[in-house]
């Protein structure tokens, strides 16, 4: 499971409906993570990227210093699917994307992801899995931190 994290001042997402983009979330501060599935994710994969995502100091502290976690900034995360994240680009020029997890699997662990971090007391907004979206993001630092739940488990 990849995770894409970006501190964000203001960030939205809107869906494409009937050929226009119609806002559907939008937060203030916070997060903005664009969430990879793979089929060989699991449970354990979840879990350490939602305690690693809520627990992540990235923002300011009241000395300049990034010391506080997103509960502590009282922030909000806006929760993106992207397949992408697993798109292989050793051979020619178009990426392959079949290490993507199948979009049922995916979807059911982007769910599931939503509903641990809301457990953990933040604030998620979100996406519509597999729908066509344009999201916004205001990156602030700019901050942007890759987690691969592979290497932070160490499989």
């Amino acid at each position: 499971m990849r995770a894409l994290v970006q501190r964000s001042l203001k960030s939205s997402v809107s869906i494409k409906t009937d050929g226009e983009y119609k806002l559907k979330e939008s937060i203030e501060k916070g997060f903005v993570v664009l969430l990879g599935v793979c089929d060989t994710d699991t449970d354990d994969d979840l879990n350490k990227l939602v305690d690693k995502i809520s627990k992540l100091r990235v923002f300011e502290d009241e000395n300049g210093k990034m010391n506080l976690s997103i509960a502590d900034y009282n922030g909000e995360i806006l929760l993106i699917s992207q397949f992408t994240l697993y798109a292989n680009c050793k051979h020619g020029n178009r990426p392959s994307f079949i290490e993507a997890g199948k979009p049922e699997y995916a979807n059911e662990m982007y769910e599931k992801f939503a509903s641990k971090l809301k457990e953990n007391g933040i604030v998620v907004k979100t996406g519509i899995f597999g729908a066509d979206m344009l999201v916004n993001i205001e990156n602030h630092g700019p901050v942007t931190i890759m987690l691969d739940s592979d290497e932070l488990l160490k499989k």
